[in-house]
Parts: structure tokens; sequence; C-alpha cells
């Protein structure tokens, strides 16, 4: 999709099950009608906006080259700030946003429940949409707006859902601007016809039916032929190449390693191995100050009335959480949710602070 779009329609994905489906339709770039429920299917393109609290998104710089290889190094990039396995996670890449480039990471069985759920609706949209991304860009501070029936907060290189406690844990006690109106339609307008990240990747792509063009087939396997034998003239000639770049490669490595060393650690060892060994013990102990935190502002993200009043990380690499919330379902809930991400948890002791419940527990790796 680019440029702009005459008509499309914007399909809400509901945050939890049971509650409704919303959707506004673009003419322009105005709202031309919005309702609940399933819109009627008039050819109009479809893009279906994923809740904002399901979907955590990152700003990173990547290569700009072929999708596969961005996606690949956005792995690499958000591997640290996830304690969720990385088998099941899908990773989304999407178009340069002022030099960086948005990452969009959830739960792989999070989008087959998605795309069922379309699927159940006659829908089968080309563009999944983080909601985050429908507001405009910021250079400093923040915006808010409500859509479909959720509070959305962006910012410079940040997205996430708007909740009471975490918000201003996030933006350092910054107001987000609210944004409605006119120019909450242009925005709305401008992201439906030129999306800056698509979920829509890999696994998860649209699948399109064609049909077979047995010219094109036979011509393509002519072409296969002779690229096959002009690789095969230069294969050796390539071999001796990479040999040499990966002997200088490695002769490189070492230099950077001993550099970062203390004087004479690698006379005494293997310097890749001793800086990986000085870097292990820089993260902290057990999976590291930077991944528990993550893990646990994940878990109370997605666990509805907790918000986090303290954290304390121990020399041990047990972090100390104190939280309050709403009652003992959400505090049961928010312990399930860090255990399911890989963790211990003890203690949950809590007690009655301001008509709230408070306590502390101790996040520790397994």
């Amino acid at each position: 999709m680019g440029g702009t779009v005459t008509i499309a329609t914007l399909l809400f994905l509901p945050p939890r099950m049971g509650e409704p489906w919303r959707w506004l339709r673009i003419e322009g770039d105005v709202v031309a009608e919005r309702g609940t429920g399933v819109p009627v299917a008039d050819g109009a393109p479809i893009v279906a906006v994923a809740p904002a609290d399901a979907v955590t998104l990152h700003w990173a710089s990547l290569p700009d080259r072929s999708l596969a290889q961005a996606a690949a190094a956005a792995r690499i990039v958000v591997s640290e700030a996830s304690a969720t396995p990385q088998e099941g996670l899908h990773v989304a890449v999407g178009v340069p946003d002022g030099g960086d480039r948005p990452i969009g990471v959830v739960a792989i069985e999070r989008m087959r429940e998605w795309l069922d759920s379309l699927r159940a609706i006659g829908m089968d949209p080309a563009v999944l949409l983080p909601a985050p991304l429908l507001l405009p860009p910021v250079e400093q501070g923040f915006v808010r707006a409500d859509l479909g029936g959720q509070g959305v907060v962006r910012g410079q290189a940040a997205g996430f859902a708007d909740e009471a406690g975490l918000t201003e844990w996030v933006t350092g006690g910054i107001a987000p601007m609210l944004i409605a109106g006119e120019t909450l339609e242009h925005a709305l307008a401008h992201a439906a016809a030129n999306p800056s990240l698509n979920l829509r990747q890999g696994a998860f792509a649209r699948r399109r039916r064609h049909a077979i063009d047995w010219a094109m087939v036979r011509r393509a396997a002519l072409l296969l032929a002779l690229l096959l034998l002009s690789t095969l003239a230069i294969d050796l000639v390539t071999i001796a190449r990479y040999s040499l770049a990966a002997s200088r490669v490695e002769a490189q490595a070492d230099a950077i390693a001993r550099q970062a060393l203390p004087r004479g650690a690698a006379e005494r060892t293997d310097p890749a191995q001793a800086l990986d060994e000085r870097l292990s013990r820089l993260r902290g102990p057990g999976q590291g100050f930077t991944r528990t935190t993550a893990a646990v502002v994940s878990a109370v993200r997605a666990t509805q009335g907790v918000e986090i009043a303290a954290l304390d990380f121990q020399p041990n690499g047990d972090l100390l959480v104190t939280v309050t919330a709403d009652g003992d379902a959400q505090t049961s809930a928010l312990q399930a949710r860090l255990r399911e991400a890989g963790f211990g948890v003890s203690g949950g002791t809590f007690e009655a602070a301001g008509g709230r419940l408070k306590g502390q527990i101790t996040v520790t790796s397994r």
C-alpha cells in the first residue's frame, strides 16, 4: 500500500476475548464511518490493528537489505530484552522511521489466534499493524490517543498501551499530548496508506494464489542453469577469497578482544573466550538485570490492575519487586506469567494499603 487511500477500513482486534470488534472507514484523509462488529466487505483494503498491549515495539538501525537479513538482525537486537524463548516469538521489521527501523515482537501463538479469528469473520487483511504506529512519529515527548477502545501512547522510539502507573514510569513523568479530531484522522489515513510495520511477515505473510505460467517457468529454468554454470566457474576463487578474509577477520577479532581485556589476560587464554567471560560477569548473575527486569515489566504490562512500586536487583541475581494490585487474582496472574516466562517466583505476601494490595515478590532464575 502506498500513496493516498481513497477508501480503507481499520479493523481493531479486540484486546481480550469476548470484547467487540471496532472499525473505522477512512475516505481520503478523514474518518467517514465508524462502528462495532464486523464491517461490510465492500472490496476496500482492510488494515487489521493489533492491540498495543500485545506487541512489544523496539527501534534500531538495521541493514537496509533483504527482509530476511533485517529480521535476523532484529532477533539479535531484541534477544536481550525478552525472557521468552526465541522460538516462541514472531519478530517483524518495518521501514526506516527517522533513521531507525521499527521492530515488532509478538508471541507466535497470539499471531495464530488473531489470524484464525480474522478468518472466522471472513477477513484476510494484507496488513496487520500495531496500534501505536497509527499515531504520528514525534521528535520529542509523547503523544496519546484513544484507538479501538484502548488508550495508546507513542514516543520517538516507544509505543505502548496507556496504563495508569506504567505510562508515567515509562515516560519519566512526562504527560503525553492528546491528539484527536482532524489531526488524529489525518494520522490514521496516513498510517493506513503507508504502514511503517506489517506483522504479516515470514510464516505469517499473506498467501496469494497465482496461475502457473509455464513459459515463465521454462525461462526461469534456463536462467537458473546459466547461473549455476557461472557460479561453478568462480567457486574456487570465491572459496579462496573467503578463506583469506576469514583469517583476517579472526585476527582482527583477537586484536579487538585483547584491547578490551586487562593487560596480560589475553596472553594466558583465548582472547575471545576471556572477553565472553568478562561480558558475562558484567551482565550480572542469574539471567542479568536487563533480561529479568524486562520480563517483569512485560508481565506487569500484560496484567491489568498491577503496578510496579520498586525494583531491587540483588548480588545473587534475584530481583525484588514491590507491586500494588487491585486484588488477589491480579497478583496470582502476575506470578503465573513470570513462571511461564521461565522464572522462579517466591514470596508474594500482600497486605491491604489504601484500598489496594501491596507486597513484594522475589523473581529468580530457574
